[in-house]
């Protein structure tokens, strides 16, 4: 590789751990492309890189003495700036919170520093994770890496264009209707919503409580196993915390795919929300790479797409009525334009209406665990599009309705998604995603690694 700032999180913790590269050597080449390339990107709320360098410090001497404390020791994750980072204000991207600093890390912040790593930027999202791209805020909001015309996913906005432009080699986002792998799938990266309650949400600022989850963004597979298996783990703070202890997520990623069967739900994307025929040539084509490799796919069906959205919806809509309803009412100007219009219909939201979603979302779980009875995975669509332009306000719109991720949140299943294809026009990455059984994030991880390998894809980065 050309430089350090080429390695993937997975590659700079072997070579570290080989004495072949330091923490700070690492961190000096990273820092010196978010230099040359974040002023077009604007991935980053609060830049951090001197703290971050002191840090490193540490973890090198450390290193020198005793060896790696643990694989990510020294190494740089990103945060969204939604997550709690003790001393620095988490701002949420919005005015109301720019004087919020915060005491304490959030749970996971606490975990991955117990393992060493180092945090050199707090990273832009839409604002309260729902409101944008927008415009009207003090920050601006962040661009795609393939192209900086189009929209580079939400709302983990900031963490995906940062690991995709390579500025960082992982980010943590945040995922209540697909705001980790909307960007992942954007961006050309990985990113893993793993079972709800795997990783702790205590500081991290809710959006809805019984759909938000906290998942890792890196540029290839094993770099996610490895993250998650530190983040993951039982924290009983958090109400929607699973009794679970973490595992080793990596342990099947050389087992390949002979013996898994895939129930490939086709009508997500060809009658639900028909997909661009790029999108569902790029899917049928990965179909057939994972079946090459020794998997069997088979055609299933789940519930429509629409029954997902319209849980999903009132159930959020709902719950951030909760959290916001005191400034929506009392100082709704402290909003982007954007936000506003997203949150205010929580406001009109009735009780009937968040039961009987409820109620409907455990049919929802029933179905779905029916159909993966009968399958180890599903393969889904993620976007049925490419990236749309960040200018245009009406195709952004369309973007959120238009994908297949948000029935994961409803049932809390772990998925993940990663790059299948290039859109012919503009370049742009094209995605699939995988879910699994509840807490089989590590089968997962095995088929994704599989495609991964037999894929073109993971070479494949945007142009400086």
């Amino acid at each position: 590789m050309s430089s350090p700032v080429d390695y993937t999180l997975a590659e700079a913790s072997a070579a570290i751990a080989k004495r072949r590269l330091s923490p700070v050597e690492y961190l000096d080449a990273l820092r010196e492309r978010f230099d040359a390339l974040e002023p077009s990107l604007n991935t980053t709320i609060l830049p951090l890189w001197d703290s971050a360098r002191e840090d490193a410090k540490k973890a090198q001497r450390r290193i020198a003495r005793s060896g790696p404390r643990s694989p990510i020791d020294g190494l740089p994750v990103g945060l969204k700036d939604i997550i709690d980072l003790a001393g620095h204000p988490t701002t949420c991207h919005s005015r109301h919170l720019l004087d919020n600093v915060k005491s304490a890390d959030a749970a996971v912040v606490t975990t991955l520093r117990a393992a060493g790593a180092v945090f050199p930027a707090k990273l832009a999202t839409h604002e309260f994770a729902i409101g944008g791209p927008a415009f009207d805020l003090p920050f601006p909001p962040a661009r795609n890496p393939w192209n900086r015309a189009h929209h580079p996913g939400g709302s983990s906005s900031g963490s995906g264009s940062s690991v995709g432009a390579g500025l960082l080699p992982a980010a943590l986002g945040t995922d209540t209707g697909g705001s980790v792998r909307h960007p992942a799938s954007h961006c050309g990266i990985v990113g893993m919503k793993a079972t709800y309650g795997l990783v702790s949400r205590r500081g991290v600022f809710p959006l809805a409580f019984t759909l938000d989850h906290v998942g890792p963004m890196t540029k290839d597979v094993a770099s996610n196993a490895m993250l998650l298996g530190i983040m993951a783990g039982h924290d009983p703070e958090d109400p929607g915390s699973a009794v679970r202890r973490p595992e080793n997520y990596a342990r099947h990623l050389k087992k390949g795919l002979k013996g898994l069967t895939i129930g490939f739900v086709r009508h997500f994307h060809e009658t639900d929300q028909p997909a661009t025929e790029e999108v569902t040539a790029a899917l049928e084509t990965a179909a057939k790479l994972l079946a090459k490799e020794g998997a069997k796919v088979k055609t299933v069906t789940l519930p429509p797409l629409n029954e997902f959205a319209g849980v999903n919806r009132a159930i959020m809509m709902g719950e951030s009525a909760a959290i916001h309803g005191h400034w929506l009412r009392t100082a709704p100007e402290g909003y982007s334009n954007l936000t506003r219009k997203r949150l205010a219909p929580g406001l009109f939201v009735r009780a009937e209406d968040y039961v009987q979603a409820q109620r409907r979302r455990r049919e929802l779980i029933a179905a779905v665990e029916q159909t993966l009875s009968g399958v180890d995975l599903l393969l889904t669509a993620s976007s049925m599009d490419p990236a749309c332009r960040i200018d245009d306000p009406d195709a952004v719109e369309l973007t959120y309705p238009r994908q297949a991720r948000t029935p994961f949140n409803v049932t809390g299943h772990p998925a993940m998604t990663l790059m299948c294809g290039l859109s012919k026009a503009e370049g742009l990455p094209l995605a699939l995603q995988l879910v699994g059984r509840y807490f089989d994030e590590a089968t997962v991880y095995r088929a994704a690694a599989a495609y991964e390998r037999a894929a073109p894809w993971k070479a494949m980065r945007p142009a400086p």
